[in-house]
């Protein structure tokens, strides 16, 4: 492997970076998404600082470590937040389909990866760009014999066949949608359509994925602050998109301005903002929620102060306290402090006897605390000793 592919390797994978695809990793309690810590004692000299690009998916076996990286961070589109535009100064690069499939089947069977994230910029005409990390993963494959995982990324407006190939190939496909409506997108990119070149090939995908008979599971991104866009925009397009589309899940990044973009003055959007959308995201997905549902306010936001499950139970005293020992499944998963493991896992407990008391309830897992104030149990309300948790 020479110097020159590391180089382009390690910054086109540093580049990679602001897709938030990969970073799922462990959740903390009640399903709130954090960071899987890199382990850096896994290393070679052979491939330099190329760790310090690997992150992490959630699989069923636990976090699957990957290398995320692009082919190419050249990019013909104008998307005004964007550190990749076309028209910016900075140095671009690529790598070819046979050189990231040998690096990637060097890194896996050097024990560092699991898998393979592949990102692009736009760039050539057609499906130009797309035909290039569907190379790269038809290399991996049917030469290398690749057995890891794979999520390979759709280029807007991508064509069928870039698509059936790319469904045929990966474990996860995805494209970013950066805005929910026609108008925010408007505010960020003069060169790309929601519907047709955004939207168009999530459908698709779908479709074919269906045809061909694979679980191919599908995932977007949005820019959070940058277009005007309200949380009640984002979480209702999102919430169709699981709908009508079989999305698997959405991923939101505060806006941070870049230099030397159109968007270099728009003051940066609150992170807390997007800790809040994620936990929405997690009540549309796990917790049966609706998007009427959800604490929005007259400008359709999320609170910032408080998690948007304790804002709802604190607006609805109505639904409390909930007796742990006869409630439905859905009752119990709007009680603050029992998510979709506690829930199952109480559920299971109330087939082998009745919980008794807080002791019960503890040994489900250390967040129902959380509950106790929200619940009855066998009949009693429990001794809280704390205010209720602030979010």
């Amino acid at each position: 492997m020479t110097s020159d592919l590391l180089e382009r390797a390690d910054l086109l994978s540093g580049d990679a970076r602001y897709d938030l695809c990969t970073r799922e990793g462990r959740q903390a309690p009640d399903g709130v998404p954090g960071d899987e810590p890199r382990d850096s004692s896994r290393s070679s000299p052979r491939h330099g600082d190329l760790r310090r690009h690997i992150a992490f998916v959630q699989h069923p076996k636990g976090p699957m470590p990957v290398l995320r990286t692009m082919q190419t961070n050249a990019c013909a589109k104008d998307c005004f937040y964007c550190p990749f535009r076309a028209g910016r100064d900075f140095r671009r690069e690529t790598i070819t389909p046979d050189e990231l499939a040998r690096l990637t089947d060097q890194l896996y069977r050097a024990g560092l990866i699991r898998g393979l994230f592949l990102s692009s910029g736009v760039v050539g005409h057609g499906d130009y760009s797309m035909e290039r990390i569907v190379a790269t993963a038809e290399i991996l494959r049917q030469r290398y014999r690749f057995p890891g995982y794979l999520h390979l990324k759709m280029m807007p407006a991508a064509g069928d066949d870039a698509i059936a190939r790319a469904v045929a190939l990966a474990d996860r496909v995805s494209i970013n949608l950066e805005a929910p409506t026609s108008l925010h997108l408007a505010r960020l990119s003069s060169s790309k359509d929601l519907l047709g070149d955004l939207i168009g090939p999530l459908r698709r995908a779908q479709a074919l994925a269906a045809a061909a008979g694979r679980s191919v599971s599908r995932t977007t991104q949005y820019v959070v602050g940058a277009a005007g866009e309200s949380d009640a925009d984002i979480l209702g397009t999102t919430a169709r998109l699981y709908r009508e589309f079989g999305l698997a899940r959405a991923y939101f990044s505060a806006f941070r301005p870049v230099p030397d973009t159109p968007l270099d003055g728009v003051p940066p959007e609150d992170p807390l903002r997007q800790h809040r959308l994620y936990q929405a995201d997690f009540l549309l997905r796990q917790y049966r929620f609706q998007v009427a549902d959800l604490p929005l306010d007259e400008r359709g936001r999320l609170p910032l102060r408080v998690d948007p499950k304790l804002a709802w139970a604190r607006a609805h005293p109505e639904s409390f306290p909930v007796e742990v020992n006869r409630a439905g499944r859905e009752a119990l998963l709007r009680v603050p402090g029992l998510g979709p493991r506690t829930v199952e896992a109480l559920l299971g407990a109330r087939r082998s006897g009745r919980l008794r008391d807080v002791a019960d309830l503890r040994r489900l897992g250390p967040a129902t605390l959380r509950a106790l104030p929200w619940v009855t149990i066998d009949g009693r309300a429990a001794p809280v000793q704390r205010p209720l948790f602030e979010g």
